[in-house]
């Protein structure tokens, strides 16, 4: 049976691949971004250009910090807008609270007053800090965030927890493990590193190269959204008062120094390496714990970090174009 679906976030990374899974399904999808313009415009544009095209998609451009959201029908609110960035958000704390935790209650108590009981939130594996035992399990505390961009998911997710709780609205936490694939936004690390080593750039690399990071094909990351938003319709998963919080990542660990020379390598070019001290607000480590997803949502991510990695060089080259 097809729905109707709010997207926040459409014109991002994930949330265009998610709307275009949707569409092929058979849904119709109203997609709600507001272009922040922390990358270009124009990127954005781009990744909404097929969506466009279809009849089962409609765009609305608005801020879900500030604007009513186009909730008429809608059926499910899959929530995946928000100011992306570790780093940017040592800079500038007070946006992000403004987008991440601002925006996202105002997602929830649209929802609510709509009488919507199927509700999804995109987190970050950043919620769990730099003490988390690996791999990472959901129920660890997540209470030492060391960014303001992780502490602003953790209240997007204990928001979750009070809805849920006062109102009985269950809601879905997606924890997302650094997702990549084509349309990886352009400040992230494997685009950027693309970037870099195609047109035979100095890599700089924060660190000794040992941190790890759990890393999740685009593809995978879909695919957990679809299950979470089947399982958002099983009426044993709609408890009253429950917000749940799900790892969604790759299953691998996967050290700085390998990927850096995984990308040269599949590129055919010679990595040149600036060394560079560990960045505040980066964390070691990430490693999902994938039994839960696996348990509740039937979750097993499908693409390793070779042939990911492939896939998205692939990607690049076809859109800027093989460096010499």
């Amino acid at each position: 049976m097809s729905l109707r679906v709010l997207v926040t976030g459409a014109a991002g990374f994930i949330g265009s691949h998610v709307c275009e899974a949707l569409v092929a399904r058979g849904d119709e999808v109203v997609g709600l971004d507001n272009f922040d313009p922390f990358y270009p415009r124009a990127v954005k544009e781009r990744n909404l250009e097929a969506l466009r095209r279809g009849p089962r998609f409609r765009f609305v451009e608005a801020d879900v910090a500030r604007d009513a959201l186009p909730l008429d029908g809608v059926e499910l609110v899959l929530h995946l807008a928000a100011k992306p960035g570790v780093r940017p958000s040592l800079e500038n704390p007070a946006a992000y609270s403004e987008a991440n935790i601002t925006g996202t209650v105002r997602v929830f108590e649209a929802a609510r007053r709509a009488g919507i009981r199927r509700v999804i939130f995109g987190s970050s594996s950043s919620v769990y800090g730099d003490a988390t035992p690996a791999p990472f399990a959901e129920d660890a505390p997540a209470v030492s965030p060391i960014s303001p961009y992780a502490a602003s998911k953790r209240a997007g997710e204990l928001m979750a927890q009070a809805f849920a709780h006062l109102y009985g609205v269950p809601i879905v936490c997606l924890r997302f493990f650094t997702v990549y694939g084509p349309r990886q936004r352009p400040d992230l690390a494997i685009h950027r590193f693309t970037d870099l080593i195609a047109r035979d750039k100095p890599v700089r690399m924060h660190g000794d190269g040992s941190s790890e990071r759990d890393y999740t094909y685009i593809t995978d990351c879909v695919s957990g959204v679809l299950a979470a938003m089947e399982w958002t319709a099983r009426p044993a998963s709609r408890k009253p008062g429950a917000a749940i919080a799900i790892n969604i990542g790759g299953g691998a660990r996967v050290r700085l120094d390998h990927l850096i020379q995984l990308i040269g390598r599949t590129l055919g070019h010679e990595v040149r390496i600036e060394r560079h001290p560990d960045q505040p607000g980066d964390v070691r480590l990430t490693a999902a714990d994938l039994h839960r997803a696996e348990r509740e949502l039937g979750y097993r991510p499908k693409v390793g970090i070779e042939e990911g990695i492939g896939e998205f060089v692939r990607w690049y080259e076809a859109t800027y174009g093989r460096q010499s």
